[in-house]
C-alpha cells in the first residue's frame, strides 16, 4: 500500500468504495505534517484533511481509525484524549472526549474499535483500561485495571471484536493479547510462547480472520505473527518496503537534494541519498 507521503502512519482503514485512510503522526506542521491521507491500492491520491490544530476538525496525534455501518470514521487522538468523528471526504462532523482518569476520561487512547451492536470500543492506554461508549459518547462499560493478571492490562494497544463480541487487547507491556467476552470476562491469552524464541514482544495490533486466526503486530520482533485460537503461530510475516510511485516521482526529480558529507579524516566525501520512509 502506497500513498503520495506519510510520515509516521498509524493505521489504516478501507472503505466500501476502496479508499484507504492513514492517519499520520509528524513532526511538521500544515499539508505535510499531522493528517489523514485518502488513497487507493494503486496509489490514487485524494487529498488529505484532519491537520494539525486544536479547533474542531484538527488533529494533534492520531493514533487509530474505523468507522461504523454510514461510514462515519471515528479517529482517535492520543494527545488530545478526544474522539473525532469525519465523513468519508473528510468533513469534520463532530467529537467527544475528556482527559483524565475517571469512568468515561481517556488517558492516551491508542486504538478504537466497534462491536456488533456499533458501541465503540477503546484501548485506555495510559488508564489501563478499555471503556465502552455509544457513538455520542456515553459511557457504557469499563474493562480493567492496571496490572499483570486476568482482565489487567499494561498500557493496552490494540483492540478488534470477533463476530460473537469477544475482544482481542493488545496487552503491550504484558507481551501478550488477552481474549474477553463481551461483558469483559477473562476467557484466554496469546503469547507465542510455545513457538520460542517467537513469543510476543510488545504486541500493538491485532484483527480476526474468519473469527479463527489472529494477525497480531508484533511491535517489538518487526514482523506480524498469525496466530490460531490454541495460540499456535500458523505463519510469520516480516514484509517488503519500497518507494511508492509519488516518491520515486520526487527522487528522479530532485537529484540536486542528495545529501553531501565531508568525512574529513579521510578527506573525502560519502553521497548519502535523501531520507525516505518505507510503507507497508
Amino acid at each position: 500500500m502506497e500513498g503520495r507521503g506519510f510520515e509516521y502512519p498509524k493505521d489504516t482503514w478501507m472503505s466500501n468504495s476502496g479508499r484507504i485512510y492513514v492517519p499520520s503522526q509528524s513532526r511538521d506542521y500544515g499539508e505535510r505534517g499531522v493528517r489523514i491521507t485518502i488513497l487507493d491500492i494503486d496509489s490514487g491520491f485524494f487529498g488529505t484533511f484532519g491537520h494539525y490544530g486544536t479547533d474542531p476538525g484538527k488533529l494533534i496525534s492520531p493514533t487509530s481509525i474505523t468507522a461504523n455501518a454510514e461510514e462515519e470514521l471515528f479517529i482517535c487522538d492520543d494527545y488530545t484524549n478526544l474522539v473525532n468523528v469525519f465523513d468519508v471526504e473528510g468533513k469534520f462532523l463532530r467529537r467527544w472526549g475528556l482527559g483524565g482518569t475517571e469512568a468515561g476520561s481517556l488517558s492516551g487512547p491508542s486504538s478504537i474499535s466497534f462491536d456488533s451492536d456499533w458501541n465503540v470500543l477503546i484501548s485506555d492506554t495510559r488508564n489501563h483500561r478499555i471503556q465502552k461508549f455509544s457513538q455520542e459518547g456515553k459511557l457504557l462499560d469499563i474493562f480493567g485495571t492496571e496490572g499483570r493478571g486476568e482482565v489487567e492490562f499494561n498500557l493496552p494497544w490494540g483492540i478488534t471484536c470477533d463476530s460473537a463480541d469477544n475482544i482481542y487487547v493488545c496487552d503491550w507491556g504484558n507481551n501478550r493479547v488477552q481474549k474477553l467476552d463481551a461483558n469483559g470476562k477473562y476467557v484466554g491469552e496469546f503469547t507465542s510462547a510455545g513457538s520460542r524464541p517467537n513469543v510476543l514482544n510488545h504486541p500493538s495490533s491485532v484483527t480476526i480472520i474468519n473469527d479463527e486466526y489472529l494477525c497480531v503486530a508484533d511491535w517489538g520482533n518487526e514482523t506480524v505473527k498469525v496466530l490460531d485460537q490454541n495460540d499456535n503461530l500458523m505463519q510469520e510475516l516480516r514484509g517488503e518496503a519500497g518507494l511508492s510511485k509519488w516518491a520515486q516521482d520526487f527522487m528522479n526529480t530532485n537529484q540536486e537534494e542528495h545529501l553531501e558529507t565531508r568525512i574529513r579524516e579521510f578527506g573525502g566525501f560519502f553521497r548519502l541519498p535523501g531520507r525516505s520512509y518505507p510503507t507497508c
